[in-house]
């Protein structure tokens, strides 16, 4: 959420920051529409509230009528906060100043590589069909059971997912400095407010009764760990990291990827997330980075870090890198991993505040996280990358010790 502040106070960085964004500026109108008429009806309040203060016991029905009118002003008012709140929730985050201006996903810049694609002798295939050769990716069983893009992992995928997670999990807490934490993967419409998954990306999301949803990432839960609280500058920065399952409709990517393990509606990721002071957010966003490449290092797989311009940002995000690894069978490379900076916009709406000293007033934290990484498509990268021209594939030396 941004500063009401600065949306009263610079509208027009608003709408240049929307149109950056190729936004829709709709809601930002309505914003300065309705925040006029609260500001006038609160004023109008606060001149009947002087008067009937004033009114003396001879003007006692001057009072009631003005005690009627406040009332009714006030009703009017409530709407006109919750609609503004409403409103608020829909507006995405302000690029940062350093992110490259551009139109589509077309336009990020890369900043650097790492590694070199394999060299084969022969067609390379793609994981699916590595995976259902050699009986370990089960497509057709996992449709039966609950449907389309979802998978049963057999044997040696199933192994091979477990051993990454706790490659992953062993990295960050043992070298990177992340505190484990294995959260609720139910978890409560404020919680999904409080990151920016809602509203903006409910047909998105899984519903469940009892106002629960399921996790689309543990960047929810973790970061509302510490919702509506204020933390101590001598714990800053906190570094979580988080293995659960995630669960996404996909609705916006029918005929994109059907096959495999890109986009599936259930998947297992590992999350690191950040709080941070907001003079330092920046350089923690460079380290969390390489936090998360250091999975693809130790793994030995080409990939590609990617600055996201202003136009591919995330709803909540000022800043974004995407680590891209090397897909063979589609000579491109493929997300793996988002690392971002949300400065306060999720510290806004979720509360999470820290104090400099024992006196100071309290500030908003920024907030950061990041795959560290999405466990399945390490998984087809490796199948990928490693690959026999016999149809089976190398395991990198670094995860037999977790097999």
């Amino acid at each position: 959420m941004l500063d009401i502040k600065l949306l009263r106070s610079n509208p027009e960085k608003i709408k240049e920051a929307l149109k950056q964004r190729k936004a829709d500026a709709a809601s930002f109108g309505k914003f300065a529409e309705i925040d006029s008429e609260w500001r006038k009806l609160t004023l109008e309040i606060d001149e009947l509230r002087a008067r009937r203060n004033k009114a003396s016991e001879s003007q006692a029905k001057d009072g009631k009528e003005l005690r009627e009118k406040i009332k009714e002003l006030e009703e009017k008012k409530r709407t006109a906060e919750e609609q503004l709140n409403l409103i608020l929730l829909q507006i995405p985050n302000i690029p940062d100043s350093s992110v490259p201006a551009g139109k589509s996903a077309e336009d990020n810049v890369e900043i650097r590589r790492s590694g070199k694609p394999p060299c084969f002798t022969f067609t390379p295939k793609p994981h699916f069909e590595i995976g259902e050769k050699l009986g370990i990716l089960d497509f057709e069983r996992a449709t039966k059971v609950s449907g389309s893009r979802f998978v049963i992992l057999k044997g040696l995928a199933a192994k091979l997912e477990r051993a990454l997670i706790n490659l992953m999990l062993d990295t960050h807490t043992k070298e990177n400095g992340y505190t484990e934490v294995f959260p609720p993967i139910l978890v409560n419409t404020k919680s999904m407010q409080g990151t920016g998954q809602l509203p903006k990306f409910e047909e998105d999301l899984y519903h469940c009764s009892d106002d629960l949803w399921l996790l689309p990432t543990a960047e929810v839960s973790v970061t509302n760990i510490h919702r509506e609280e204020i933390l101590s500058i001598n714990d800053l920065p906190l570094k979580y990291c988080a293995y659960t399952p995630c669960f996404r409709r996909e609705a916006g990517s029918y005929g994109k990827d059907v096959r495999g393990l890109i986009r599936q509606h259930q998947f297992n990721k590992v999350e690191l997330v950040k709080f941070t002071e907001p003079e330092k957010s920046f350089a923690e966003l460079e380290k969390l980075t390489l936090d998360a490449e250091k999975i693809l290092q130790k793994l030995g797989l080409h990939y590609r870090v990617v600055e996201l311009c202003a136009a591919d940002l995330g709803f909540a995000s000022a800043k974004t890198y995407d680590l891209e690894v090397w897909f063979p069978s589609q000579g491109r490379f493929r997300e793996i991993s988002s690392c971002s900076n949300f400065e306060d916009f999720q510290a806004r709406r979720a509360l999470i505040k820290f104090r400099r000293d024992a006196k100071a007033k309290p500030e908003f934290v920024h907030t950061l996280n990041g795959s560290g990484l999405a466990v399945g498509r390490t998984l087809a990268a490796i199948m990928e990358n490693f690959q026999k021209e016999d149809g089976t594939f190398e395991i990198p030396e670094v995860l037999n010790a977790h097999l």
